[in-house]
């Protein structure tokens, strides 16, 4: 369910302060966050930012297709290793699958 558009998009006030900061110095430096709710706005566009995940910082290079998306959404939280091969599960399980005899 989105947020209202009465109330507008949600960004903590201490990220915006941070992006102003770095706006004005014009700082090649990452901003690190822990504010995975908060949305990207226009002009977090062309900055880095390190995105707390749980567990560690994902660094997330903002650019003008992600404004309106929120900064957790390209930090995941949860790693995934990936499908295992017939062979493998074959062979840890014990069973052979299907057998073709000749």
């Amino acid at each position: 369910m989105s947020r209202s558009l009465k109330k507008g998009p949600y960004t903590d006030e201490k990220l915006m302060k941070k992006v102003e900061a770095h706006k004005a110095k014009g700082d090649n430096k990452t901003i690190k966050t822990w504010s995975r709710k908060s949305s990207i706005t226009p002009e977090m566009v062309a900055l880095s930012f390190d995105v707390h995940n749980g567990k560690d910082f994902i660094r997330v290079f903002v650019t003008e297709s992600m404004v309106g998306h929120k900064l957790g959404e390209f930090s995941q939280t949860r790693k995934f290793t990936g499908h295992s091969k017939k062979g493998k599960v074959a062979k840890n399980t014990g069973t052979m699958g299907r057998v073709i005899k000749d």
